[in-house]
């Protein structure tokens, strides 16, 4: 990779939720010192060491391949040792930023991601590339899930390289047990002992792999199973309401309404047997 490339994009008014700005990809040999960017911005190193320093992180040393997040506003300096590397980088702006930090899916103190799969992020970068270029609304939109794709891609191999090294249990083993006890009563506490972790732990860990905390998602689980068996079966609401894991119906169907918008026998009126 020795010709640089780069796209930028001003984005269309009503792209809100999430807008690529800018894309490029170079074989880098100069350092960026003490820079501030206006908006995110992610790099894809696919080859080639060097380091990053930012106030959150300090300095830290990354080797190829790996992926670093910035923050707009944020002072960082970052280069390849002598040689250089080949990146990939995008620009992003957008109120989703506020979910993948809020969720922990890019955070400003652990901004180096380790990838042990770089074939994926590769093809991911390079599909928003190409979308930029086309520079059209379906374009900017495409742009704009590959880079939610990058952000999702970049977490769970940040998470399952984490379990990896320090020999924790698979997270989406754990979401699967959780998932298979939805309608028993859940010990947060005895939960997370169970898999050798505190539940701080779990908690932060659970999150990010599902986007909700244990006991939300068992919320989430239950109320699914809740509308299958409203659909599909006649028992009654306080038989429903029991059957997953609520023995009040009263309470069962106040957290209905407020999750579905509707009460029970409402939504078997308006899905029955679909």
């Amino acid at each position: 990779m020795r010709d640089a490339e780069a796209i930028y994009r001003t984005p269309l008014g009503a792209a809100g939720g999430l807008a690529v700005i800018g894309s490029g990809r170079q074989h880098a040999r100069h350092a960026v010192s003490d820079r501030k960017l206006p908006s995110f911005a992610v790099v894809l190193v696919e080859r080639g060491p060097g380091w990053l320093e930012t106030a959150a992180s300090g300095r830290l040393r990354l080797t190829g391949p790996a992926l670093f997040w910035l923050f707009p506003n944020r002072t960082h300096s970052y280069a390849p040792d002598e040689g250089g590397w080949d990146e990939r980088w995008a620009l992003f702006e957008g109120s989703f930023t506020r979910d993948f930090v809020r969720l922990r899916m890019i955070a400003e103190r652990h901004p180096v991601v380790a990838l042990h799969h770089l074939d994926e992020l590769t093809r991911l970068f390079g599909k928003l590339h190409a979308d930029l270029l086309d520079d059209t609304n379906l374009g900017q939109a495409s742009a704009a899930l590959m880079l939610h794709h990058i952000v999702i891609a970049a977490a769970r191999q940040a998470s399952g390289g984490a379990n990896r090294h320090q020999g924790r249990p698979d997270m989406a083993d754990i979401v699967e047990t959780l998932r298979q006890r939805a309608m028993q009563p859940l010990d947060l506490a005895a939960f997370a002992a169970e898999h050798g972790m505190s539940p701080a732990t779990l908690r932060r860990r659970f999150t990010l792999e599902t986007g909700l905390p244990p006991k939300a998602f068992q919320l989430r689980v239950r109320m699914d199973h809740a509308k299958q068996l409203l659909a599909t079966t006649d028992q009654k609401i306080e038989t429903v309401a029991a059957m997953v894991g609520l023995d009040d119906p009263f309470y069962f169907s106040r957290v209905f309404h407020k999750r579905e918008g509707c009460s029970p026998r409402e939504f078997r009126a308006r899905y029955r047997r679909v």
